[in-house]
């Protein structure tokens, strides 16, 4: 354990940026319900996003003063916020870490979609400025407010590329054995080759260089956390007003895979499978990312040691085999779509995940009782679907072109 940092086991304030997220909220009042004294810094933009999209959360979102008065209500407990766009006002950022004085600050401040990144130039624009800027902002303030603070990042395990090369991908670092000129030769460690499939995967990428050098000139104590596609909706905290329920994305940017399909079944809507469906993909439960997110708090790196880079995920599966088991379970028609993307049409993906197992993670694996949970959901609010925005149309080259007609399982014969 760090003997430098204070209240190392005691309760410790939190700023979470990006607290009004799919993964910010839920981690924000998991935080909180176990003692710490959270701050959520987010300008909002998501739900601006919503706007932009013409397409909102299935689940009905309170306004944030309505989730905050709610939080206090039903658990006594205090999260403070403040509106800030961290990627340009700057200032703002660094006076709210000088004033408030966090122990750790949990960074999700990024646009996290990668369709959505690949929309358009304005898009791609928008992502590199607000994602680079942000972590840059954040680090910059850490820096300079000559506090010793803990900065958690969520990343993805899209840096990686789904290509594996015959091996499991490492925890954030690869052993190599370089021969010199005399032939002798030199083991060493350097950071797993990146290989993003995105602007959004790039910039996480670029993020890893900013914490390698930040961590290198100002020993800041960094963890980055390549995390698996989210699925799932409530944790056990959001469960406890409808009010505080969270963000249910169905849409062709925004929506992830498995609860884009568990929707697709819930409203009669065919599961739509990209290409053949054989990508695989790395997954975590939300319920996991929020205990993650805890343990990760717990147990921070020292000022001496490097960046610390967990994969935070539990399972993974090929796309079409979730697409089955989810047209097994509610008789559901899957259709073939043309892939937007420009990727392998087939891939392995084995990965480490022994870091957070050591640290006492039990991991919630794909399970009928959950998924029929989050189908119920799905069921619960299939008025609010608009399903115009379920085919994905954001296209990864110029070449591509959407609307290709569907073909149904049934035809694949």
């Amino acid at each position: 354990m760090n003997s430098e940092n204070k209240h190392l086991t005691s309760d410790k304030k939190i700023i979470v940026l990006g607290g009004d997220g799919f993964c910010g909220w839920p981690t924000s009042l998991h935080l909180s319900s176990v003692g710490h004294d959270v701050i959520i810094i987010d300008n909002l933009s998501r739900r601006n996003i919503d706007n932009e999209l013409e397409a909102e959360s299935l689940t009905p979102i309170q306004p944030m003063g309505t989730r905050l008065r709610v939080w206090e209500e039903v658990s006594g407990k205090k999260i403070g916020f403040y509106n800030i766009n961290i990627a340009d006002d700057y200032d703002a950022l660094l006076k709210v870490i000088t004033d408030e004085q966090p122990d750790a600050i949990i960074h999700f401040a990024e646009q996290r979609s990668a369709p959505y990144s690949m929309k358009s130039s304005k898009n791609k624009r928008y992502t590199v400025s607000n994602n680079m800027n942000a972590t840059n902002n954040v680090l910059c303030a850490m820096v300079e407010s000559g506090l010793d603070i803990h900065l958690v990042h969520l990343g993805t395990m899209g840096v990686y590329g789904y290509g594996t090369a015959g091996m499991k991908i490492p925890e954030g670092y690869l052993d190599i054995e370089v021969e010199t000129e005399t032939g002798d030769k030199i083991e060493q460690q350097i950071l797993y080759p990146t290989n993003p499939g995105s602007v959004y995967h790039m910039t996480k990428s670029q993020d890893q260089l900013l914490f390698q050098y930040y961590n290198k000139n100002d020993s800041l104590r960094i963890t980055d956390l390549h995390q698996g596609i989210v699925w799932g909706t409530n944790t056990k905290e959001t469960k406890l007003d409808e009010r505080l329920i969270n963000r249910f994305d169905y849409d062709g940017d925004y929506g992830t895979v498995l609860n884009r399909f568990l929707m697709q079944a819930a409203v009669g809507h065919p599961i739509t499978v990209h290409g053949t469906g054989g990508q695989t993909r790395a997954f975590i439960h939300i319920q996991d990312t929020v205990r993650c997110i805890q343990l990760a708090i717990e147990n921070p790196p020292t000022r001496e040691e490097r960046v610390m880079i967990f994969n935070q995920m539990t399972e993974t599966h090929r796309v079409v085999d979730l697409a089955k088991l989810i047209g097994k379970l509610t008789q559901a028609e899957i259709a073939y779509v043309s892939n937007p993307r420009k990727e392998a049409a087939e891939n392995e993906l084995h990965v480490k995940n022994d870091l957070f197992l050591s640290k006492g993670l039990e991991p919630i694996t794909l399970d009928e009782g959950l998924l029929q949970e989050v189908t119920n959901i799905a069921k619960k609010y299939a008025h609010r679907a608009d399903q115009t925005k379920i085919p994905a149309t954001s296209t990864w080259t110029q070449e591509q072109q959407p609307g290709i007609p569907e073909v149904r399982e049934k035809d694949l014969v």
